[in-house]
């Protein structure tokens, strides 16, 4: 049985993800969704608020399971039996930088396999700063994001407003 991993943040999760999500789905067995913990890093959501939005929108996908990660992803795919990372890439910029984590991640892993899968094209332009900047000014992000999570990001920006 083969199990890949794909690995991100998913601050927010995008129409982008799920694409990667539902085309990765009908090509392994298994795919672990891992959503990237890393405490330096300022999030809009918190880790279980990430994995409860993934949740809700993997949960059409029998063969996708949502799971949470502090540390090096080769050794979440160690731990868990995987040798497939996956990686969404939406432009050249993207490819540059993935292929070079993919070098290291072998280097850590002599195991590991980076697989590179485009996005498509009505998906290239959506990146997530972009969304919470957009989301932040009160922007249309429906095109996007899912409606359950363009409503969660509309929750926080309300909070935070004074």
């Amino acid at each position: 049985m083969t199990t890949a991993v794909f690995p991100g943040s998913f601050d927010p999760p995008t129409y982008g993800h799920l694409n990667i999500i539902e085309r990765a789905s009908r090509l392994f067995d298994n795919v672990d969704v891992v959503i990237a913990v890393n405490a330096e890093k300022k999030s809009l959501f918190t880790a279980d608020e990430r994995i409860s939005l993934m949740k809700v929108l993997t949960d059409p996908f029998a063969n996708v399971s949502v799971h949470q990660w502090e540390g090096l992803i080769v050794n979440y795919a160690k731990q868990n039996g995987a040798n497939i990372l996956l990686r969404g890439i939406r432009n050249a910029n993207d490819f540059a930088y993935e292929f070079d984590l993919s070098l290291m991640n072998h280097n850590l892993n002599g195991a590991i396999e980076t697989l590179f899968i485009p996005t498509e094209q009505r998906y290239s332009i959506v990146k997530s700063s972009a969304i919470k900047e957009l989301a932040f000014f009160g922007g249309d992000i429906s095109g996007m994001v899912p409606p359950v999570v363009a409503a969660a990001m509309k929750r926080k920006y309300e909070q935070r407003q004074p």
